[in-house]
């Protein structure tokens, strides 16, 4: 009961968050230079051409009545509609986000683990050669732009050793893959797709690679100085005088202590992890949720920059939210 109360009591919390963000973001996206009737019609459109597309799209009213409208869609599930290419926006971010979800789950799940291992091998082995080497691998890692890093995997990857796809889509097409969630490797394994499962995943392994890479440096890092932390303490300078087994040591004391810190630094990494795919989707032409935000934002679309960022920011505090019930349920000594 104490965790449904602590859940309610953080979701009651999340109204005025996501009240200012959609605030902040309906007026910022219209202080960008730029008209974004201009920009879709072009400069050879006329008066009367420009005058009738605010009308169509509601640019011609105040703006405290766009406001309301905005505010009033979005009480009903409606994002309004994109000025670029006249569909709904929640049709639009239906077919985006799965591609994306799947993109990060699956590097984020993969660096965590990389980063566990690593970390706490690497705490074990404090000044020695190789927590040496590997502290430089992360400082190198933390150092290489994500958008660099995806072109010399495409280079190597596809151009150089033949290894993986073009980059150029998600899954082959002539797989016959039955899209049901936009996810295409979740599609292809709900659908029993032998051919669309060994695609989907080829297809992944370069940008998930470069996700990886940028997201498992920060996350390194952070394990090896908890790891650290818990083998100078007290506790387990206690339990290693008594003579208890190194594998009691490393998994009853090490590995238990440093895992309650993991969903905190889980939703650190998942945070980066959406930043950085604007970028990874960019280089590889995945057709996700990062992409058709750029897109929004390139074209002044008003209603495809303001769902975007309130879904990110939505995704943004559902995720701590549940790292700090896990936190909560792995750690006692936390309150809630």
């Amino acid at each position: 009961m104490r965790i449904l109360r602590f859940v309610a009591r953080r979701l009651l919390q999340l109204i005025p968050v996501l009240l200012g963000v959609i605030v902040l973001t309906f007026l910022l996206v219209r202080v960008l230079p730029g008209d974004p009737v201009r920009t879709i019609l072009g400069q050879n459109a006329t008066e009367a051409d420009a005058a009738a597309a605010r009308a169509r799209f509601g640019l011609d009213q105040p703006l405290w009545r766009q406001f309301l409208e905005y505010l009033t869609g979005l009480v009903t599930g409606d994002f309004g509609t994109s000025i670029q290419s006249g569909a709904p926006v929640g049709t639009e971010m239906a077919l985006r986000v799965g591609p994306t979800l799947e993109l990060v789950v699956i590097a984020v799940t993969i660096a965590l683990m990389v980063a566990t291992v690593l970390g706490v091998w690497s705490a074990r082995r404090a000044e020695r050669p190789a927590d040496h080497g590997i502290r430089v691998l992360a400082l190198v890692g933390n150092s290489v732009p994500e958008f660099w890093l995806g072109l010399v995997l495409v280079l190597v990857g596809y151009s150089v050793l033949g290894w993986f796809p073009a980059p150029n889509g998600r899954v082959d097409p002539d797989t016959g893959l039955t899209p049901l969630t936009g996810a295409d490797l979740v599609d292809a394994v709900l659908t029993g797709n032998g051919p669309a499962i060994a695609s989907a995943a080829a297809y992944l392994v370069l940008p998930v690679l470069t996700l990886v890479i940028g997201v498992v440096a920060p996350l390194l890092r952070s394990v090896r100085a908890s790891a650290l932390e818990v083998l100078h303490s007290e506790p387990y300078a206690a339990a290693a005088a008594h003579g208890l087994p190194r594998r009691t040591l490393l998994y009853g004391y090490l590995m238990r202590a440093t895992l309650v810190r993991l969903p905190s630094l889980a939703a650190l990494v998942f945070g980066t992890a959406i930043g950085s795919t604007v970028l990874v989707e960019y280089v590889f032409s995945w057709q996700g949720f990062g992409q058709w935000a750029l897109r929004g934002l390139l074209y002044r679309d008003y209603p495809v920059v303001q769902a975007s960022v309130l879904v990110i920011a939505l995704c943004y505090v559902l995720v701590f939210l549940i790292a700090d019930v896990v936190h909560a349920i792995l750690d006692p000594r936390v309150r809630i």
